[in-house]
């Protein structure tokens, strides 16, 4: 039923996005949409992957992406996937646990000690087992993208100490996790899209929101935000994720370039990603917020007996425990 809606819903869409053709010249081209603007280094990790595949393939792999929603939203996007009508997408991880409840351990608070500690992770066993674990799905992950820690920006108060988000509406994603950690700190959770929230704040629907730098400098929410709190509570990546449908249609040969093509651009969007948060902490700065740099073990200490309502959920516990033993 629900694959039958999305087939009357995207009628249009799926003439447009034929995700394979073959012909006389015998090159295959898949669509790749996404939901973030061109001058995003996630975007511009993608033009890069689309350029390497058509070089390692000697043009007959092409990759054509289709930015800024065009083709529909993440979750839209991944659902597109599904009933193979769409190629590629990139997709939070947080939006993946509505997909599989796996991806729930990358939104817990404080799972990662620091970067390096989660590049072992997404780099290592755990990752991979993760971007696999979701063929059941008709979903395939091919490489994770960096998407920074995310910190609290508030309106009217710096949040310095957990206790201060006492009282307060904080937007976050359509996220159970995500809902979970801002109640285990204190504050009132309130899923509003992305596309919303600056109207939100605006109007004082809600007193903050959380999210990494790029993201706060990028929405422009820094003009209602005057207040920046470096906690860091989560670090979710982005995920680069190939329709299963579309994968199993592919040559041996086209799978290896795309997954060397996707590798391959995950290197560069690091590198991208670094220089943006840099710029982005810069620029927001100029424009008066700010920025503070709490102690962040009262948070870690508040968010444990989160951690622990997953004790009873024996696959997220192994994952948690996992992470924790990666050194």
């Amino acid at each position: 039923m629900k694959y039958n809606k999305l087939k009357r819903f995207f009628g249009g869409v799926l003439l447009l996005v034929t995700v394979s053709c073959i012909g006389p010249s015998e090159k295959t081209e898949l669509k790749l949409a996404h939901g973030l603007p061109t001058d995003h280094p996630v975007h511009e990790a993608m033009m890069f992957m689309a350029q390497r595949a058509s070089e390692l393939s000697d043009g007959k792999l092409l990759i054509d992406i289709y930015p800024a929603e065009q083709l529909g939203s993440e979750q839209q996007c991944v659902e597109l996937l599904q009933i193979g009508s769409l190629a590629i997408t990139k997709v939070s991880a947080a939006v993946m646990e509505s997909f599989v409840e796996d991806y729930k351990v990358f939104g817990l608070p404080y799972i990662f000690r620091s970067k390096k500690h989660a590049y072992k992770v997404f780099d290592g066993e755990i990752g991979n087992d993760l971007l696999l674990s979701t063929a059941d799905k008709r979903l395939r992950g091919l490489c994770y993208y960096d998407a920074g820690s995310r910190s609290f920006y508030t309106i009217a108060k710096p949040i310095n100490h957990p206790d201060d988000l006492a009282g307060m509406k904080i937007r976050v994603m359509n996220s159970v996790t995500a809902v979970g950690m801002v109640r285990a700190l204190g504050g009132s959770a309130t899923p509003i899209s992305w596309g919303e929230l600056y109207t939100a704040l605006q109007s004082g629907v809600v007193d903050g929101a959380e999210n990494n730098p790029p993201s706060l400098y990028t929405s422009r929410h820094y003009e209602v935000c005057k207040y920046y709190s470096l906690d860091e509570h989560t670090t979710i990546p982005d995920v680069l994720v190939i329709s299963q449908v579309i994968w199993d249609k592919l040559s041996k040969q086209e799978q290896e370039w795309i997954q060397q093509a996707a590798d391959e651009s995950a290197v560069l969007q690091r590198k991208l990603w670094a220089e943006s948060e840099e710029k982005s902490m810069e620029e927001v700065k100029k424009a008066g917020v700010e920025i503070n740099r709490p102690d962040k073990e009262p948070f870690i200490q508040k968010v444990q007996p989160f951690l622990e309502t997953y004790r009873d959920n024996a696959i997220i516990y192994s994952y948690i425990k996992r992470i924790q033993a990666v050194e």
